[in-house]
Order: C-alpha cells, then sequence, then structure tokens
C-alpha cells in the first residue's frame, strides 16, 4: 500500500476526475493549477503504481501530467510523470 501525495494537471479535469476517485481511495480536491490528490493505492512496486496511474489518466487525456510523491516503509519516492526523480526517508 503507498500513500499518494501528488498534483495532476490536465486540459481535460473533469473527464479524469472520475479515473482518480476510483482509482485512489483518498481525497481529490480542485486547486488553481489543477487537482490535488490525497490517499492510497494498492500495489508491490511504487514504479508500478506510478505507471498504472498515469497511464489510466493518460487513455482519457494524452496531456496529462503528474507529479507524485509516494511513500511506503518509511520513504518517499518523488516522480514527474513517469520519471522517477528521487528517493528519501519520509
Amino acid at each position: 500500500m503507498f500513500r499518494l501525495n501528488g498534483d495532476v494537471s490536465s486540459e481535460n479535469l473533469s473527464a479524469i476526475r472520475p479515473v482518480l476517485t476510483q482509482l485512489l481511495d483518498g481525497e481529490v480536491t480542485a486547486t488553481q493549477d489543477g487537482l490535488h490528490l490525497d490517499g492510497l493505492m494498492e500495489g508491490d512496486d511504487v514504479r508500478d503504481v506510478n505507471r498504472r496511474l498515469l497511464s489510466a489518466l493518460r487513455r482519457i487525456e494524452r496531456r496529462t501530467r503528474l507529479r507524485a510523491e509516494w511513500t511506503a516503509d518509511g520513504v518517499t519516492y518523488r516522480f514527474f510523470d513517469y520519471a522517477f526523480k528521487s528517493e528519501r526517508p519520509a
């Protein structure tokens, strides 16, 4: 189980919001620049969980961007879209 703290920006937020609420066990709130995500998602590998979420969103709107921090077992992993950026103790 991974805790997500992230932000999504897209051309069609109203279309991707239902996908987010279906995949993510948590809150999806509107911000000035898009949507803020705070919740949990099931998976074994952080890269796989990030890829599953972004791929599902991009099936709806190709130009969707995801800035995500995934936390599990005391470690936080940062991603921009599919790219892994850093890892640090939580």
